[in-house]
Order: structure tokens, then sequence, then C-alpha cells
């Protein structure tokens, strides 16, 4: 066997060995079609996030790039977002946020109300779903992107995950497209913006970064006392080891140690369950080699 069937055969091998433990998906990062799509009617429905259904398959969507004010508080983790919600937009009050983060919802209702279209490679945004939710973008059926769509209206910001479109605009020009839309209607003064108060916004936000640095700080001081002692290198840590950062369960350190070898901590991105984020919270305890 030559040196090229060689390599053709331990990457056709590796291709098959990653399929069967279900890693092989996350190399697939081509945007997934899926048309003719339906709002399906959820409790749980929002601005940014909601039940959709398209030739059969039933997905929670949570938008790329936008994030609209809540529609209720149930949880603590809902309040402490409708209050940063409420400091963002300079309302007056939490019971504004909420007004409208409904409209926002019954915004959605009325553009979905006709088929559309929803693009994505199937990544985990979290939350409290289920099923779990999954980024995406909806193309409306008038061709029109309902993040931009929203934030243009005033019913959003320009705010979270994002990624190349699938129109072929990428994330950081995508984000400086928004931000344009965003500053447009804080001037028409529309949708949420028609009530936020100018000569506070910048204390309110203000108090905001105040409490997000405390926070960072206080979260930086646990991992810190709860984080292993020494570097752990990726291609020799066992999986106790690897356990014993903050942060990574069971199945996780399985995956990582499933996924070896490792060239770069970069390659952790490869792993099932590894996002950018994570990615960032792991990177400080671990090396490879003598990186």
């Amino acid at each position: 066997m030559n040196g090229l069937s060689k390599s053709l055969f331990r990457t056709l091998l590796l291709t098959a060995v990653l399929i069967f433990v279900g890693i092989f998906p996350l190399y697939a990062t081509d945007l997934q079609m899926f048309s003719n799509a339906r709002l399906v009617n959820n409790p749980s429905n929002d601005g940014d996030s909601f039940f959709v259904e398209s030739n059969g398959k039933s997905f929670h969507v949570r938008l790329y790039f936008v994030d609209c004010p809540e529609t209720s508080i149930s949880f603590k983790s809902d309040a402490q977002r409708v209050r940063e919600q409420t400091r963002y937009f300079g309302l007056s009050d939490a019971a504004r946020t909420i007004h409208f983060g409904n409209e926002a919802k019954t915004f959605v209702e009325r553009i979905l109300a006709k088929p559309f279209t929803v693009h994505t490679v199937f990544a985990s945004a979290l939350g409290r779903s289920a099923k779990g939710r999954i980024y995406g973008f909806i193309t409306t059926s008038d061709g029109n992107d309902l993040a931009s769509l929203l934030v243009k209206n005033g019913f959003a910001r320009t705010y979270g995950i994002g990624r190349e479109t699938p129109n072929g605009i990428p994330r950081n020009e995508m984000i400086e497209r928004l931000r344009d839309l965003e500053t447009s209607a804080v001037l028409k003064r529309i949708g949420i913006w028609s009530e936020s108060d100018p000569e506070r916004i910048a204390e309110f936000r203000a108090e905001q970064r105040s409490e997000d640095q405390e926070l960072k700080k206080l979260q930086s001081q646990v991992k810190k006392a709860q984080s292993p002692q020494g570097l752990l290198d990726l291609n020799t840590a066992s999986k106790e080891e690897l356990m014993s950062i903050n942060g990574i369960s069971p199945i996780l350190a399985e995956r990582i140690v499933a996924s070896r070898p490792y060239k770069t901590v970069d390659g952790l991105i490869k792993v099932k369950g590894i996002g950018p984020k994570k990615l960032e919270e792991i990177r400080p305890y671990v090396v490879v080699g003598k990186e």
C-alpha cells in the first residue's frame, strides 16, 4: 500500500470511527436548509426562540445574533435577564420590558404566518427546552432575514452568538449591519426604543457593566479554587483529572479522551458539547505537550 493509499485508508477509518461515536456531525459546518417551514404554537415561544416544523421535522430554533425581551418571569435567571434587558433598552421598569417582549412575539407570529425557510447546523443553543434548542437563521416568505427585521423594527438588540449567514455575509460584517439597523431604530424611537429614557440609559448600562464585572470576578475566583493544580495535558490526562475542571462532566471528559490526539488546545472545538464559550472556560486549565 503506497503513501497515498495509506493516507486515504486512515482518513476513511477515522471518518467511520467518528460517525460511530457521534462526533463526525460536528465537522459538517455547512448550513442545512429546511424550506416550507411553519411556526408551531407553543407557550414557550417568544421573539427570538420558537418551535418550527418542516417536512415532518420539529425544531426549537433560537435566532442567531439577536436578543428580544423576555415574555415572562418564571425563574430567577429570567428576572436577572429582564433586569439586564431593562437597563440596556433604558426602560422605566421591568413590566415594560415584558410588555415589549410580548409585542416582539406577536410581531414574529405575524411575520411567520406564511411558510418560511430555516437554515441551521444544529448547534446547541442551550436553554430549558426539554428537547434542546438549536441556533438558526429564518428567512421569511418574502426573502427577509427575521433577525434583521426584529432589530430594524425596534423589537430586538444585536446580541449573542453569530456565524456566516446563509447568503455568505461574514459574522463580523453581519454584526455591524445589525448595529446600524439598531442605531436607526433608536433614532426613529420605534418599538422598544419609543420608551427609552435617553437621560438615564448610560447610567443604567453602567450599573449593568459593574454587576457583570463583579460576577465575572466572583466566577473566576470560584473556578480557580475548584481547578486542578497545574495544567492538564489533553493527550495524557485521565478522565478523572479532566473532570476536576469545573464544567467538564463525565460524558464530556469521555468525549475529550476519545477525540485524542490534539495538536493544540483549539482542537477541543471538535468535541461534541464544546463550543467557543466552553473552550474559553476550559483553556486556562489545559495544555498540549509543551505548548
